[in-house]
C-alpha cells in the first residue's frame, strides 16, 4: 500500500470537511453550536447518528467478534430497537416538554442542581474516556499502518486528528456536524459494502455465492444457550436494549442531534427510522466479518491476524491498493464521526451544566468566546487522556477502560428512573453520595457471582447498577419520609 497515496487521500478527505464547515457554519451562533437552531432535518440527523454510533473501534472490532463470538451480536441489536423504542416515546417526550438544551437540566428540574451536575459529570466522566479510547485506537491502526512510514510520532499523530476535528467544529457546532457526519456515513457504509464486493472477487465468486458462504459457515450462529456465558442470548438482548437507552438516550452526545429537530413527532421520526438503519448496517458489519474471516482462511493469514488487526491487515496487505483506500476512508470517517460530536457534546455540558454560563453572560459575542476557551480545554483533555491510554498499552487496561462505561452510565440510569417512575425528591447530598457507592456494590456483586458460582457478568452491569441506585435513592426516600413524621407525632 502507497502510504503517499493514501496521505493525499488524507489531505483531500480533510479538505471536504473543512468546506462543509465553511457552508455550514456561516452566520452560526451559540444556537447554532448548541442546537442548530432546532431546525435539523429530520432525516439528515437519523442518517448522519449511525456514523456517531458506529465509531472507530466498531469500525473495526464488531467484524472481529465474528471470529469468537458469530453473528451473537444480533442479540445485541435487537436489544438495541427495544431500546430506542423506549427513548423515541419515554425520553424524547421529557426532553421536549422541558425545552432543555442540555438533557442533565431535565435533572435540575424534577429534583435540583446537584442532580443536574451528578448526572453532567458521570457523562463528562464516560464520554471523555470513551471517546478518548476509540480516538486512541483508531490513531493505533492509522500508526501501524500509515503514518509511521513518514517518521510522524503518536504524539504529533494525535495532535493533528484532534486539532482537524476542534477546527472543523469549532464555529458550527451541532450544525455542522449534522452535514459532516452525513458525509462520513456514507463514506463508512460504502466502504463496507465495496469491500464485500471485493472480497466476493477474489475469491472467485460472487457477493451472492460469499453470503451463501457465510451463512453456510461454521460462523454464523447467532443463539448462545449458555446462561453462565458472556454471550448468552437472553444477557445480550437486555444489555443491548439498556445500552441504548444509557448511552444513546441518557447521552447529551446523541440527544444533542435529536434536540436540534424542530419538532418531537420529527424527532421520534428520526430516532425510529435510525434505528432501522443501525440493526442493517450493523448486520452488514457482521457480513463483512464473516467474509474477511472465510478470505482468511482461503488465502492462509493464519490466527495471529484476527480480531482488530484482521481487517486494516487484509485490506492493505492481501487485497489490491483499491480496497486499502476503501478501508483507509472508511476508518477516518467512522472515527471523526464518532469524536467531533464527543467533543461539542462535552463542550456543550460543561458550559450549560457545570458553569451555567447562559444564565451568567447574556452577551453573545462573550458567551461564545468563553465556549470556545471551553472546547480548547476539553481538545487537550482528550489529548492528555489519549497519551495516558498510550503510554499504559496492554489489553487488561483497556478492557478496564471499556468496563467503566456500565458503572458510570448505570447510575444515570437509575437517577433517570427514580425521577420518572417515582415522585419523590433526593437532595443533592445524597444523591453524590448514592452515586459514588452504587459501583462499589455492583463490583462487589458481580466478584461474588464470578468467585462462588462462576458466572460471568458483562455489559449487564450497568442494569446492576442502575437497580443499585434506583434501590437506594427510594431507600434514602422512605427514610427521610419517616424523619418526617417522626417529627411532626
Amino acid at each position: 500500500m502507497n502510504p503517499t497515496l493514501l496521505l493525499l487521500i488524507f489531505i483531500f478527505y480533510i479538505f471536504v470537511l473543512f468546506l462543509a464547515a465553511y457552508l455550514t457554519s456561516r452566520k452560526a451562533n451559540n444556537e447554532s453550536y448548541f442546537l442548530s437552531n432546532r431546525k435539523a432535518p429530520w432525516y439528515l440527523v437519523a442518517y448522519g447518528m449511525i456514523g456517531t454510533s458506529l465509531t472507530g473501534v466498531t469500525f473495526i472490532s464488531v467484524p472481529g467478534f465474528v471470529g469468537e463470538t458469530g453473528f451473537t451480536y444480533l442479540m445485541v441489536v435487537i436489544g438495541y430497537i427495544l431500546g430506542y423504542i423506549v427513548i423515541a416515546f419515554v425520553l424524547l417526550p421529557i426532553y421536549y416538554k422541558n425545552n432543555v438544551t442540555s438533557i442533565y437540566e431535565y435533572l435540575k428540574n424534577r429534583f435540583n442542581i446537584q442532580a443536574q451536575k451528578s448526572g453532567s459529570w458521570l457523562f463528562l466522566i464516560s464520554r471523555s474516556l470513551g471517546a478518548s479510547l476509540r480516538m486512541f485506537i483508531v490513531i493505533v491502526i492509522l500508526q501501524t499502518f500509515v503514518l509511521s512510514n513518514f517518521g510522524i510520532s503518536f504524539w504529533l499523530s494525535t495532535i493533528i486528528f484532534l486539532l482537524i476535528i476542534h477546527g472543523y467544529t469549532l464555529v458550527g457546532g451541532v450544525k455542522t456536524i449534522v452535514w459532516t457526519d452525513t458525509i462520513q456515513t456514507t463514506f463508512m457504509i460504502a466502504s463496507l459494502i465495496l469491500t464485500i464486493y471485493f472480497i466476493a472477487q477474489f475469491m472467485n465468486t460472487n457477493v451472492n455465492g460469499l453470503l451463501d458462504n457465510v451463512f453456510n459457515s461454521s460462523y454464523f450462529y447467532i443463539i448462545d444457550n449458555n446462561p453462565a456465558s458472556k454471550n448468552f442470548w437472553i444477557k445480550l438482548l437486555i444489555s443491548g436494549m439498556f445500552i441504548t437507552i444509557s448511552m444513546t438516550g441518557l447521552d447529551q452526545e446523541m440527544m444533542q442531534k435529536n434536540l436540534s429537530i424542530s419538532t418531537l413527532k420529527n424527532s421520534q421520526k428520526n430516532m425510529m427510522v435510525f434505528s432501522i438503519i443501525l440493526a442493517i448496517v450493523d448486520f452488514i458489519f457482521l457480513i463483512l466479518g464473516g467474509s474477511l474471516y472465510l478470505y482468511a482462511d482461503y488465502v492462509n493469514i493464519g490466527a495471529l491476524q484476527t480480531s482488530d488487526y484482521l481487517f486494516p491487515t487484509v485490506s492493505f496487505y492481501y487485497m489490491n491498493q483499491i480496497v486499502g483506500i476503501i478501508f483507509f476512508i472508511g476508518l477516518i470517517a467512522a472515527s471523526f464521526s464518532g469524536t467531533d460530536a464527543a467533543l461539542t457534546a462535552l463542550t456543550t455540558s460543561i458550559t450549560i451544566d457545570l458553569l451555567d454560563l447562559p444564565q451568567k453572560i447574556k452577551s453573545n459575542k462573550k458567551l461564545k468566546q468563553y465556549r470556545m476557551l471551553i472546547q480548547w480545554g476539553v481538545s487537550l483533555g482528550m489529548f492528555i487522556l489519549i497519551m495516558i491510554f498510550y503510554t499504559a498499552n496492554n489489553k487488561a487496561i483497556l478492557d478496564t477502560l471499556f468496563t467503566i462505561a456500565g458503572y458510570t452510565y448505570g447510575p444515570l440510569l437509575g437517577l433517570f428512573a427514580f425521577g420518572i417512575l417515582t415522585k419523590a425528591n433526593i437532595d443533592g447530598g445524597s444523591i453524590w453520595q448514592v452515586i459514588l457507592f452504587s459501583p462499589l456494590c455492583s463490583f462487589a456483586i458481580m466478584k461474588i457471582l464470578k468467585t462462588n458460582f462462576q458466572f460471568y457478568v458483562g455489559w449487564e452491569v450497568l442494569v446492576v447498577n442502575a437497580l443499585i441506585t434506583f434501590i437506594l435513592l427510594w431507600m434514602i426516600k422512605e427514610q427521610r419520609d419517616s424523619q418526617f413524621e417522626l417529627a411532626h407525632l
